[in-house]
């Protein structure tokens, strides 16, 4: 049993785990913003990226972010002003909200919330964004930030259905919504006999992993489903009208959100914290590492895609949802269920 829950007072150890989700938000934004963003397409394109800040540019970001919070907070006055403000803390609420499910370790001190409905939590509070950024582009008064949110919602909205539909499979599977137990199906046996790699739903929900990514690639509005904020059209669509700090909320709300999409990846078909082979206290210990490479790995693809192929028009953004990933999920499901009862 984990430390924490044997020995800390409950309030004190909520407040703990808490704290460590607030922190984990920024720093995984961060991390991934340096990593990929910076460097990892500096590299792909032949070019060094940033070098002055900090060892090998290493505090860029962190120069970038004093430097937005330095900068004028301006605010039109035709925007409606509440929902303006509120809009960035709306974003960000979503992805501190993902963060309460996602297990680090073994038992209830492994995760701020153990919730039976992990699964359904985790993908519910991921679509409260849609709200922020339709917030955010009605609030703000202009027509390049209102049809950004617009397109932001209708995608948005259609890539939530096959995401959900991605994990089905998964759930089918470990016969549990709980995200504890999804982790812990993926010990039980191996796969191919091959007992020093556990039982990774990789394997078996190939076609929900693909799904999956492809799902979460839009719901980030990332290339090549960046159409809400088309630089060549929209300026910066919903965020547009955004300066200094608040912009800077959204900056890590995408980063953010795709920290928790790539923690949710590795914890539902990578086997989550856990390593065959590590048990007990060492799997408490380190747990959080593990899960950590592996979200790293999942981030990889998210950005290796994001810098290589090129932006979506609507009509293909929206025929790939309904007319391919939607039935591939559906078939995935019944593919799942007929070997869930015939093996």
């Amino acid at each position: 049993m984990n430390l924490l829950a044997v020995h800390v007072p409950w309030g004190l150890a909520l407040g703990i785990k808490t704290l460590i989700v607030l922190i984990v938000v920024p720093t995984g934004a961060l991390l991934l913003g340096y990593v990929f963003l910076l460097k990892m397409m500096s590299h792909m394109q032949s070019r060094l990226g940033p070098m002055e800040a900090g060892p090998h540019g290493s505090l860029q970001l962190v120069a970038d972010g004093l430097k937005f919070l330095q900068k004028e907070d301006v605010i039109l006055a035709e925007a409606d002003r509440p929902v303006f403000k509120l809009a960035p803390a709306v974003v960000v609420l979503s992805t501190f909200l993902i963060f309460v499910v996602i297990p680090v370790g073994p038992g209830p001190g492994g995760v701020v919330s153990n919730l039976d409905v992990g699964v359904f939590y985790a993908l519910a509070v991921s679509s409260l964004s849609v709200i922020g950024v339709l917030m955010a582009g009605w609030a703000s008064a202009n027509k390049f930030a209102l049809l950004g949110a617009l397109r932001a919602a209708a995608q948005l909205i259609a890539y939530e259905l096959p995401l959900l539909l991605a994990v089905v499979g998964v759930v089918l599977q470990a016969g549990t919504m709980n995200l504890q137990g999804i982790v812990a199906a993926q010990q039980d046996g191996s796969i191919f006999g091959w007992g020093f790699i556990g039982n990774p739903f990789i394997f078996t929900q190939f076609i929900g992993f693909v799904l999956f990514m492809v799902a979460a690639q839009a719901e980030l509005t990332q290339t090549p489903f960046d159409m809400p904020v088309a630089e060549s059209e929209l300026v910066a669509g919903y965020m547009v009208e955004y300066t200094g700090f608040r912009f800077l909320f959204f900056f890590i709300g995408e980063f953010g959100t795709a920290t928790a999409f790539a923690a949710l990846a590795a914890t539902l078909f990578l086997g989550g914290y856990a390593l065959p082979w590590f048990h007990g206290t060492a799997a408490t210990v380190l747990g959080p590492f593990v899960l950590i490479a592996k979200m790293m790995l999942v981030a990889f693809f998210i950005f290796w895609v994001r810098f290589t192929y090129p932006r979506l028009r609507e009509d293909q953004l929206q025929s790939l949802a309904w007319k391919v990933l939607i039935p591939l999920a559906l078939f995935n499901i019944v593919l799942t269920g007929t070997l869930k009862v015939l093996v």
